[in-house]
């Protein structure tokens, strides 16, 4: 997820809420370069008008290999609620993202046969990122399932969530890495053995083998916000570390780049022309 401060994913503008992702890792590109990508991948046969009213493509249309799990289009998240943007579980990206993203698919599937990629988040509309915001300065207690070690009126402070997201530019995606085919089968037994993680634990004690067997064990689930979560964090096990390592190292050929406070955070920078969109995510043919 990466906010703005890049924890729900993203990178600030604000003054008040820039994260070090947004210093340091976004490169950007002249408008002219990111229009020409746009109009090369159109001409490939991939119009950016079929994902709405943005310079956006459905990546089952470029790739419908890549797994999708579309966190905030259900309840399945931080929030315990579908988050507003979200009218249909679909990842929209930049084209050149989308055709990264499948670089990084071939590449996987190549080096190591059985693995595949899985994506929870991809193009994040303005007033989910606004949602979220709310949702921070909420009263009351959240479950704290997502953020067993932080306050929930710290989050914003800490850099967990922040006004603005790289995701509502469509250069952004979390994902992670799950088996595929007979690995299933055999990561489905190691959980009926007791040796996969535990449903309804804190995110820092589980990870998302415990809604999803064929995930790798990460050390943590998406969107905890905790220092185990940060990509070279301490604390886990040499599987996990590897785990984390093989996605990060494969993302980075083809020229994404990791956001250090979370794993499964990634941007691709030479897509970013500075524009940010608030489109709806909806299903396809629908306005």
């Amino acid at each position: 997820m990466r906010f703005e401060s890049d924890c729900v994913s993203g990178t600030a503008r604000s003054a008040q809420a820039v994260s070090p992702e947004g210093r340091g890792q976004t490169a950007r590109v002249a408008v002219g370069l990111a229009a020409a990508i746009a109009v090369g991948v159109s001409v490939m046969g991939f119009s950016p008008s079929h994902a709405g009213e943005a310079p956006l493509v459905a990546l089952s249309d470029i790739d419908p290999s890549i797994r999708q799990d579309m966190r905030y289009a259900g309840a399945n998240n931080f929030t315990g609620a579908r988050v507003p943007g979200y009218e249909a579980a679909a990842c929209w990206l930049r084209p050149a993202v989308a055709q990264a993203l499948k670089r990084v698919q071939a590449t996987l599937a190549a080096e190591h046969p059985g693995l595949s990629l899985k994506v929870f988040d991809c193009y994040r509309p303005r007033r989910s990122v606004s949602a979220f915001m709310a949702w921070a300065g909420a009263r009351g207690n959240a479950e704290p399932d997502y953020h067993p070690n932080v306050a929930r009126n710290a989050l914003v402070p800490r850099g967990y969530i922040g006004r603005a997201s790289t995701h509502s530019k469509g250069i952004a995606v979390d994902l992670t890495v799950v088996r595929t085919g007979s690995d299933v089968a055999a990561a489905q037994h190691a959980e009926q053995k007791g040796n996969g993680a535990s449903a309804g634990a804190p995110c820092t004690e589980t990870s998302d083998k415990a809604t999803d067997p064929a995930s790798l064990d990460m050390g943590t689930s998406f969107d905890c916000f905790d220092p185990k979560s940060h990509t070279h964090a301490q604390g886990v096990t040499a599987e996990q570390r590897k785990a984390r390592l093989l996605l990060a190292r494969v993302m980075e050929r083809h020229g994404f780049a990791n956001y250090p406070k979370e794993w499964w955070h990634f941007t691709f920078a030479a897509a970013d022309d500075g524009q940010s969109f608030d489109v709806p995510v909806r299903a396809p043919g629908k306005r």
